[in-house]
């Protein structure tokens, strides 16, 4: 939050478990965002989505969830989500959809948001991240800083 109590603009969401290879593709974007994210950007990383997330929501402009993919085409992609209450809200972990259908029903209509979904191949415990994986992340990483040039002028 700013001085005047008003969350950043964009909120940045990575999700993945860093010693699980290319699942630490959304920690990894939000680890090289951190060098050089303007104020109006917060950054944050899990290794999964929680109903405390919709929280994070509140006075947002927009908001991106990072996530790496073996569905993703390489070397990813970037959609809209929509609230939607899914299986996951019974899990120990959310979707996407599953965090703005919890934000909806606390606060009403959520924030636009989108899933930056990074094409990774390997995702055993002790894995390294992959090569194809690594070029992926690059090619996400210059479309998301694009976006957040776009979006925080």
């Amino acid at each position: 939050m700013n001085a005047a109590g008003v969350p950043p603009a964009l909120l940045v969401i990575g999700i993945g478990n860093p010693s699980r290879g290319d699942d630490a593709l959304g920690p990894l974007l939000i680890e090289r965002l951190e060098v050089d994210a303007p104020p109006d950007v917060e950054l944050l990383t899990d290794f999964q989505l929680q109903v405390e997330y919709a929280l994070d929501l509140q006075g947002r402009r927009e908001v991106v969830f990072v996530d790496a993919s073996l569905e993703a085409p390489a070397p990813f992609t970037f959609n809209p989500v929509v609230a939607a209450a899914d299986a996951s809200y019974s899990s120990h972990e959310l979707s996407p959809g599953a965090v703005l259908h919890a934000y909806e029903k606390l606060f009403g209509e959520p924030p636009p948001a989108f899933v930056l979904a990074i094409r990774g191949e390997a995702f055993e415990l002790g894995d390294d991240l992959s090569a194809a994986a690594r070029a992926n992340l690059e090619a996400a990483l210059g479309f998301i800083r694009q976006r957040i040039s776009d979006t925080c002028p």
